[in-house]
């Protein structure tokens, strides 16, 4: 893009190209290229109105100070700075002063007075400039439908005036319309030419004598407007002093013209006589066709294709499709690749296709994929054929909730509408369901009852059950069908359809096909998943169920107290991990042994399920039988180390291991890692705190060491693992000593009721199981 300033200070522009540069980054360029080219021509264009203001009044100015023009031009600017007002401002006011002393200024009424009749109310400053702008720019217009369409927005609309006609003089006095605006296309068509033998108020203006009608013409005569006593005027447009054609301006009702409405419509008419020699614009090929896509509330436009391989001409763009492009689209230039520079090769190859088979062509957006920085898309696109060679093509330019909800449906769940005509109306299927069925578009959809043939046999009946229920029982059905592709894949399709009643019979049904494979394929994974999940589940259940049983039999509860040989009395109580799965490591012991002492040990194997409590069961029983070679605690968990390495699955375990005798009441005992015991004595708990020895399974041939400690008549010692105590957030230590004040707070309390208390109240949160045993001591306590 090169640019340059010409003599009026208006930028130039040119755009260079080549045939390398082709492509699609390329024609993305050109794309916003021509949007920035037509956003900078609009702003040209007003400029230029602009310059044409500013070059009359210099004229008016060269003129009467006889300066040359760039000087008269020079003394414009600084009598503009000297009055404050604005360049525009001021040449309006000395074009209309010009215009006042050699015939009638271009002027409107103040909106805000009341014109009265009789007399000719000056105008008002702001008024006539307004009007001389206008003048300006319509004559800057590059047709003669722009120009009138200028004049009427902007200098008649405010006189409340809502159509504007210019017919042009041409041979033998006939009157060829050049121009007009707030017209349909029809009506446009049927006044595009007026004989000699005209009407009589086109007869008097073509004299040079205006007509008011503020009425309506004459029961005889007819003119285009809305109704007959609409209000019209007709104007001569004249030309150095010749009349050159005619004007009609139309209301819509009967309006009073007053003398201040006339002179402000006479000096506009000046100004289009003088816009006659620019381009006409040609009449519509198909005007009714025009007027009904005027009347849209959506962008749309007429097409010419003119065959197979031609490109295809914009005859026809309404007001929001203008608005669409920005104000960009010129009626001048019917060119589709200018309006759609991105799209233009989609919309042509859909025109034709339209226009070849007669059948609307469809997309969801053009362009399919856009880029960054292109204009936006085209929405929901739809191209019609018209009849001959037009099409029609309508589009959005925000997305339709409906359509776009459509799309989504058939999108997500594979949903196509279908209805079939029982009267000879045919079959319509929605693009969807030509997917659904492996079929190409162009191939004749196929009604409901005829998909015999492509159902697999054992679907057949449903199929004919489903017709049946609608075609005679009218009523709605559905079902699922095996359809058979042409590639011989099988789809499961589910069919929805209702009957469409018309005077008691069955006209035709409407229905969904929706694509449902992926479902089945889905439930029947689900289905074989679930039956592989409850066999897991049965054999889970079956080796949980094994595992409890197991347990129970090795470490049974013991609900109450249990009597011992020197008097002791033992209570024991075992809380699982949770109560759906009621297996667990820990395990306790409370056995009289032939030498007369007794066995008290705890332990605790790490996990839970069936490897925990086999070899839970080992460790227990190969304590048990180790009781009884008659050793010390010390030697018995030396070996018991030996077995746990030797046990398989590489097993570590917590223990503690305790020989009591009855006849001094003294306690043997040792500890492979495993929280210390608890002493209740006289009301007050204190901890044995037990050697630094490593736990079960950890090194072979470990020596470990015992204590002694004697016990006296009421004296009560705890023994328990980690999952009464312990706590995810606290050390072990807070929840020993925890454990030791809720012992004293309880220590009056029977063992059994003390192991339920402690039990109820343990503050562990780590979802472990856990065992605690209670052995006291019978008898008063010594005096003090």
């Amino acid at each position: 893009m090169t640019g340059s300033e010409d003599s009026a200070g208006l930028s130039v522009v040119a755009v260079t190209g080549s045939e390398d540069s082709a492509g699609p980054a390329a024609v993305a360029r050109s794309a916003r290229g021509f949007h920035e080219l037509a956003a900078e021509n609009r702003w040209l264009r007003d400029r230029f109105a602009r310059r044409h203001l500013l070059d009359l009044a210099a004229g008016v100015l060269a003129a009467q100070l006889r300066l040359p023009p760039s000087e008269a031009a020079e003394y414009l600017s600084a009598l503009a700075q000297a009055t404050g007002l604005s360049a525009e401002d001021l040449a309006a006011d000395i074009v209309n002063a010009a215009a006042d002393g050699s015939g009638p200024a271009v002027t409107v009424p103040p909106e805000s007075e009341e014109p009265q009749p009789g007399r000719a109310a000056p105008a008002h400053p702001g008024e006539a400039r307004r009007a001389r702008r206008t003048a300006a720019a319509a004559e800057a217009a590059d047709t003669v439908g722009e120009a009138a369409r200028t004049l009427l927005d902007e200098g008649l609309a405010p006189l409340g005036a809502d159509s504007l006609w210019l017919w042009q003089r041409v041979d033998r006095d006939c009157l060829r319309l050049a121009g007009c605006a707030g017209a349909g296309a029809a009506e446009a068509a049927a006044w595009q030419w007026i004989p000699p033998a005209a009407p009589e108020p086109f007869r008097t203006v073509l004299a040079g004598t205006p007509v008011w009608l503020e009425d309506g013409p004459p029961p005889d005569e007819v003119l285009p407007g809305p109704t007959a006593r609409a209000a019209r005027a007709l104007l001569p447009l004249r030309r150095r002093d010749r009349t050159v054609g005619v004007a009609l301006v139309g209301w819509p009702g009967p309006t009073a013209l007053d003398t201040t409405a006339c002179r402000a419509l006479t000096g506009l008419m000046e100004v289009a006589g003088t816009v006659l020699d620019t381009a006409g614009s040609p009449p519509a090929a198909v005007p009714v066709l025009v007027d009904v896509l005027d009347s849209l509330a959506q962008p749309a436009m007429l097409l010419s294709v003119p065959g197979a391989s031609g490109e295809p001409a914009v005859e026809h763009l309404n007001d929001e499709g203008a608005g669409a492009l920005g104000g960009t689209f010129s009626g001048s230039d019917a060119s589709l690749a200018r309006a759609f520079p991105l799209v233009h090769a989609d919309l042509a190859r859909m025109a034709r296709r339209a226009v070849g088979t007669a059948r609307t062509q469809r997309a969801a957006r053009l362009p399919a994929s856009p880029g960054p920085g292109d204009p936006p898309p085209l929405l929901d696109v739809r191209v019609l054929p018209a009849g001959g060679s037009h099409a029609v093509v309508l589009w959005h330019t925000v997305g339709a909730t409906g359509l776009a909800a459509a799309r989504a449906v058939a999108r997500l769940q594979s949903v196509a509408p279908f209805q079939d005509s029982l009267t000879g109306g045919g079959t319509l299927w929605s693009p969807e369901a030509y997917g659904i069925f492996g079929m190409a578009r162009d191939e004749p959809p196929v009604p409901l009852a005829e998909l015999r043939d492509r159902v697999r046999p054992d679907d057949r009946d449903a199929l004919a059950d489903l017709v049946t229920t609608v075609t005679e029982r009218q009523t709605g059905g559905q079902t699922v069908l095996r359809i058979v592709l042409p590639d011989g894949t099988v789809r499961h399709v589910r069919v929805a359809a209702e009957p469409l009643i018309a005077e008691g019979t069955v006209t035709g049904l409407a229905g969904v096909y929706q694509d449902v494979s992926d479902s089945r394929r889905t439930e029947a994974a689900l289905t074989a998943t679930f039956d592989h999940l409850t066999a897991l589940h049965d054999q889970a259940e079956l080796r949980h169920q094994l595992a409890l049983q197991l347990q129970q039999a090795i470490v049974p509860e013991v609900p109450g107290l249990q009597e011992m040989p020197g008097d002791l009395v033992v209570a024991a109580r075992y809380r699982p991990a949770a109560k759906e799965y009621r297996v667990g490591g820990d395990w306790y012991d409370v056995l009289a042994l032939p030498s007369g002492r007794i066995l008290v040990a705890v332990g605790d194997i790490a996990g839970h399920g069936i490897d925990a409590v086999t070899g839970m069961v080992a460790l227990r029983n190969a304590q048990r039988a180790l009781a009884f070679t008659g050793h010390s605690p010390r030697r018995l968990m030396e070996w018991l180390n030996e077995v746990t390495l030797r046990t398989g699955g590489g097993i570590t375990a917590t223990a503690v291991c305790a020989l009591y005798d009855p006849e001094d009441r003294g306690l043997l005992w040792t500890s492979a890692g495993h929280l210390p015991m608890v002493l209740l004595r006289d009301g007050v708990a204190r901890l044995l705190e037990p050697p630094q020895d490593l736990l079960l399974g950890a090194v072979p041939e470990y020596g470990y060491r015992e204590q002694r400690i004697g016990l006296r008549p009421g004296d009560t010692l705890l023994l328990y693992t980690d999952g009464l105590i312990e706590r995810r957030h606290d050390g072990l230590d807070e929840g020993v000593a925890r454990l030791a004040a809720d012992a004293e707070r309880l220590a009056g309390h029977a063992p059994d009721t003390l192991v339920d208390s402690l039990l109820g109240a343990a503050a562990g949160d780590t979802d472990d199981d856990t065992s605690i045993v209670a052995v006291r001591v019978r008898g008063r306590p010594p005096a003090a």
